[in-house]
C-alpha cells in the first residue's frame, strides 16, 4: 500500500488567523528575524524573546483547526496505508484537528526548554515571567523551538521516510527554508509523485511533478477527496 509524506508549513494555518512569516506583512516584514529567532538574538534581549513568543502561544490557542489540518487528520485515519505528517509549523493545531502523529521538525509553542541543561516541559502561559528551568533550578527558559542556525528536530526519522515515500506532499510552504525546501528532491529522487498545494507557486515549485493552487481549505480537502476515492 502507498506511503505518503506530507509537509506543511505556515499557509495551511493561515486561514486560521496564524500569520504567515514570509508574505507581505507577515511575522518576518514586522520584526527582525536577528532578534526574535536566533540563539543570539535570545542572548542580547531574553524579554523581547520570550514576549514574542508568549503572545504567539496566546494566539495559537485562540485559533481553531480549519478544514485543511480536518482533511489532513482524516486522511491518516482512513488511507489504507500509511500517511507521515511532517510539519514546519510549531502550533498544535494538527493535533487539535485529529492528527495521531505529527512530526513538528521546528519544535512547538506549546514546549519549554532550559538553555542551560537541555531540559524539556510544558511551556507556562507566560514564560516571561516563570524562566526556572524545573530540573537544574537555572533561569534560562526558552521556547522549544528551532531558530535560524540550529537544527531541525527527528531529521534522521523524516529523511527515512521520504526516501520510502510513494506520493510526496508540500502543503502551504514558501520553499526557502532549508533543509525542508529540499525534501522535495529527495523523493522524487526515490520514485515518488510529488505534488505542491499552495495558494501561490513556492520557490521550488518547478521541483514538483503536480500543483494544485488555491486556499488550502479548498484544494487540501479536494485533494483528500481525490486520493481516498482513487486509491
Amino acid at each position: 500500500m502507498r506511503k505518503i509524506v506530507i509537509l506543511t508549513g505556515a499557509g495551511i494555518s493561515a486561514q486560521s488567523g496564524l500569520g504567515t512569516f514570509r508574505d507581505a506583512g507577515g511575522l518576518w516584514q514586522t520584526h527582525r528575524l536577528e532578534d526574535l529567532a536566533t540563539p543570539e538574538g535570545f542572548a542580547r534581549d531574553p524579554d523581547l524573546v520570550l514576549g514574542f513568543y508568549d503572545d504567539r502561544r496566546a494566539q495559537a490557542a485562540q485559533a481553531a483547526p480549519n478544514a485543511a489540518h480536518l482533511a489532513l487528520a482524516r486522511l491518516q485515519r482512513d488511507w489504507p496505508g500509511q500517511v507521515v505528517l511532517v510539519t514546519q509549523n510549531v502550533d498544535d493545531l494538527h493535533e487539535r484537528g485529529g492528527s495521531p502523529e505529527v512530526l513538528h521538525m521546528h519544535g512547538a509553542l506549546a514546549g519549554a526548554l532550559c538553555a542551560a541543561c537541555g531540559h524539556r516541559w510544558s511551556a507556562p502561559g507566560r514564560m516571561r515571567e516563570v524562566r526556572a528551568c524545573p530540573a537544574c533550578g537555572t533561569e534560562a527558559a526558552r521556547p522549544d523551538v528551532v531558530w535560524f542556525g540550529e537544527m531541525p528536530y527527528h531529521m534522521d526519522a523524516i529523511l527515512g521516510h521520504l526516501t520510502q515515500a510513494d506520493v510526496f506532499a508540500a502543503i502551504g510552504t514558501s520553499g526557502e527554508v532549508y533543509p525542508a525546501a529540499g525534501f522535495v528532491r529527495v523523493a522524487a529522487e526515490a520514485g515518488a509523485h510529488t505534488v505542491e498545494l499552495n495558494l501561490e507557486p513556492s520557490a521550488v515549485a518547478s521541483d514538483f511533478t503536480e500543483a494544485l493552487f488555491g486556499p488550502a481549505t479548498q484544494v487540501v480537502p479536494a485533494w483528500v477527496d481525490r486520493l481516498l476515492r482513487n486509491g
